[in-house]
């Protein structure tokens, strides 16, 4: 069974910076994509970046380019995401997805989900 645990949330004060970490377990491919999403109190969710654990291909919505980091550590089978110059419109609870049976980074659609961890910026 596949099981991701987020681990990292917490508060900071806008322009500081926080790590995320996804511990995946139970994946069969040796390939796979994790993806970092987000959703903000009244907002739809929003996929902000992800990476291909084979290849190290990532991807970056706008929102989050040139502040985020994504990158893996393939012998720990942990993704994390490095978060700079955070702002208050950052707040949100983070999760991440594997889409089960493909690497592609963005995936068509994230099928396994972990259960999130808070982030919250303010002063």
């Amino acid at each position: 069974q596949v099981q991701l645990v987020e681990s990292g949330g917490g508060l900071v004060q806008p322009g500081g910076s926080l790590r995320l970490s996804c511990a995946a377990s139970g994946l069969m491919m040796d390939w796979h994509v994790i993806g970092w999403i987000r959703q903000a109190p009244g907002k739809e969710r929003e996929a902000i970046s992800c990476i291909s654990t084979g290849d190290g291909n990532t991807y970056y919505a706008d929102s989050v380019k040139g502040r985020f980091t994504v990158s893996r550590d393939n012998a720990k089978n942990t993704v994390y995401l490095q978060m700079d110059s955070l702002r208050a419109e950052d707040t949100a609870v983070y999760y991440c997805a594997t889409d089960t049976s493909d690497y592609a980074c963005p995936p068509y659609e994230y099928d396994t989900w972990g259960q999130g961890t808070q982030v919250t910026v303010s002063s």
